[in-house]
């Protein structure tokens, strides 16, 4: 970061500059060899592209001449008068500096000097004052050509341009049905959970069967002709396809599951008991969030800072371009590690913090009287003692996820090719490296558990992790697998609704163009918000379960040696053992009677 500003065009990337060297709203000092540099552009603060419709790139530059404007075209404009009186009226001259505006209409090559014909409406973005042009396909070809001219990319910015505001509408609702669900999870109760998986049942029902009429209403409609409407048709079947095989493998699991409802009830009021001794844990999610949203704006600023740093250079025509330093390009390797990394860790440090709070209030004797500030007491330790441990944690995630990052790269390339063992390898490596992420997140959590527990460091509280739950996982794998798959159903239900909801607004807006990918997107957006609420209820059932295994493993209830658990925990754990002993007692039965005489007991 240090680098960029130093090297960097922060001045450039923030105001934005033409293509004559001058950076729009400040005063530019002139480039030699360019003679419509050095002006004062303190007036003129946005950033206008003379062919916004028609991007394109040429030897890494647009094809486009850019000028710094006083405002904005906000209405079409179809004819040199209009330019012309545009430039009157508002003082923004839309031509080359060097023409005169009442020589827009008179001397012959104006055209060439001129804004492309007809001028499309456009905005200015609030925060680097790019003139934006409004309508659908041009703002997809003008955001293309600047991420990486695609042609399908055209047609999908398109789709989210025309839907943004249904789009914003979704996120917002699905951000309220998180919030709703979390509250839900916060005073659960039997009779809540059964309305609660039949609103599952429903809304998967339901859905699935909103896609297949979609679907075959489009197959229906005989109007249907053009590229971008089949493409909406083909998305829907595979939409339908996917959420007929998930609802059917949900629906096969709650009918398993359907007799541990009321294990499940009393296994989330244990956790909200843990929860009511500090219920700020409840808005961690939302301080994460708010970190992570920071460090990624920096992180791209930083990237894009460091993309435009150069030299001024003066080309064909008095135009300047900058010249990229040395070695600077492969930068972004290194920015890149630091991404994963960085996020990892404020990750990481969320996990840490609540496992800290959850292990604070589990080894309080005086159950009555809770220990202060948990959350903020945590923090400390984590700050004061545990930042490494932290940091091993999180580079075991950057390691992991490197290799695949690179490996998926490897089979999108070799996918449009006819290597089929070449992409049958990659893809096993990829499986491989995301079973080895989640296994290495879940050992991870323990980790950070046992070093709030025990104070020890990374390594040493993995180990001792794993002995702990190899030894006790007869106690609480079925039980913990029986939370999170409800609180895997909560998400499931976030999504559901809100896809519902974007199924409905979008239907009757079928002069977008490709509204299937907003929609997917969106889908997405509603498990990530949902997950980040929830994993706060997954997080502290973890730790809870792990407090209980070392509990067991230090103490045994006697009068010198006391356990720390509550005895509506211990009764309910006692419970569970009752249930397993009974299913393997019956599972013994069961073999012994096919060919074996019981034996007495």
């Amino acid at each position: 970061m240090g680098y960029s500003v130093a090297a960097g065009a922060t001045g450039r990337l923030l105001f934005g500059y033409d293509s004559f060297g001058n950076v729009c709203g400040k005063k530019n000092s002139p480039v030699e060899g360019a003679p419509l540099s050095g002006q004062d552009m303190t007036q003129k603060k946005h950033v206008f592209f003379m062919n916004s419709c028609n991007l394109e790139v040429k030897d890494v530059r647009l094809s486009s001449t850019v000028l710094c404007v006083s405002s904005c075209p906000e209405e079409q404009l179809d004819t040199l008068e209009e330019v012309q009186l545009f430039a009157n009226t508002s003082g923004s001259f839309l031509c080359v500096y060097n023409l005169n505006s009442f020589n827009y209409t008179q001397i012959p090559n104006a055209d060439l000097l001129c804004p492309r014909l007809p001028v499309p409406p456009s905005k200015s973005f609030p925060l680097f004052n790019r003139c934006i042009p409004q309508t659908p396909e041009c703002y997809s070809l003008f955001a293309s050509v600047l991420i990486n001219d695609a042609d399908s990319l055209h047609r999908i910015l398109s789709g989210i341009m025309s839907g943004r505001d249904t789009v914003l509408g979704l996120c917002i609702l699905a951000f309220a049905l998180s919030l709703a669900m979390m509250f839900t999870f916060r005073f659960i109760t039997t009779l809540l959970v059964h309305i609660f998986i039949a609103l599952i049942v429903l809304g998967l029902l339901f859905v699935c069967g909103v896609l297949w009429w979609l679907y075959y209403d489009y197959t229906d409609d005989l109007s249907i002709e053009l590229d971008t409407e089949r493409e909406n048709m083909k998305c829907l079947l595979g939409f339908a396809i996917v959420s007929t095989v998930i609802t059917a493998v949900l629906l096969i699991l709650i009918y398993v599951l359907r007799k541990r409802i009321k294990l499940t009830v009393e296994l989330l009021r244990v956790t909200n008991k843990a929860i009511s001794s500090s219920p700020f844990l409840l808005l961690q999610p939302l301080w994460t969030f708010a970190i992570l949203i920071f460090f990624w704006v920096l992180w791209v600023a930083v990237l894009l800072s460091l993309g435009t740093a150069g030299a001024a250079q003066v080309i064909e025509g008095g135009q300047v371009e900058y010249k990229p330093l040395s070695g600077i390009r492969y930068m972004w390797w290194y920015h890149l590690i630091g991404l994963i990394w960085t996020s990892e860790f404020i990750l990481a440090c969320q996990q840490m913090t609540v496992a800290g709070t959850v292990v604070t209030c589990y080894f309080n004797r005086n159950k009555s009287d809770p220990p202060d500030r948990p959350i903020l007491s945590s923090l400390s330790i984590l700050f004061c003692y545990h930042q490494g441990t932290v940091v091993k944690g999180s580079f075991l995630i950057t390691v992991v996820r490197i290799p695949r990052a690179v490996l998926m790269y490897v089979y999108n390339t070799l996918k449009e090719k006819d290597g089929a063992l070449s992409r049958c390898v990659s893809q096993c490596c990829c499986c491989c490296f995301w079973c080895l992420d989640k296994g290495l997140r879940h050992l991870n959590q323990n980790a950070y558990t046992t070093t709030a527990i025990n104070g020890t460091d990374f390594c040493t509280s993995a180990k001792d992790a794993l002995k702990l739950l190899s030894k006790n996982s007869s106690h609480f794998t079925s039980v913990n697998c029986f939370g999170d798959f409800i609180i895997f159903l909560g998400k499931v239900l976030v999504v559901c609704f809100t896809v519902f909801g974007g199924l409905m607004a979008f239907n009757y807006h079928r002069v977008l163009q490709v509204w299937a990918i907003p929609l997917l997107l969106v889908a997405f957006f509603a498990y990530l918000v949902a997950h980040s609420f929830l994993s706060v209820f997954e997080t502290v059932l973890d730790a809870l379960f792990l407090c209980f295994a070392v509990d067991l493993e230090t103490n045994d209830g006697s009068s010198e040696k006391p356990y720390f658990m509550d005895q509506e925990f211990f009764d309910f754990v006692k419970r569970i053992n009752k249930l397993n002993t009974r299913a393997q007692r019956n599972k013994n039965s069961l073999t012994s009677e096919e060919g074996t005489e019981l034996r007495p007991l």
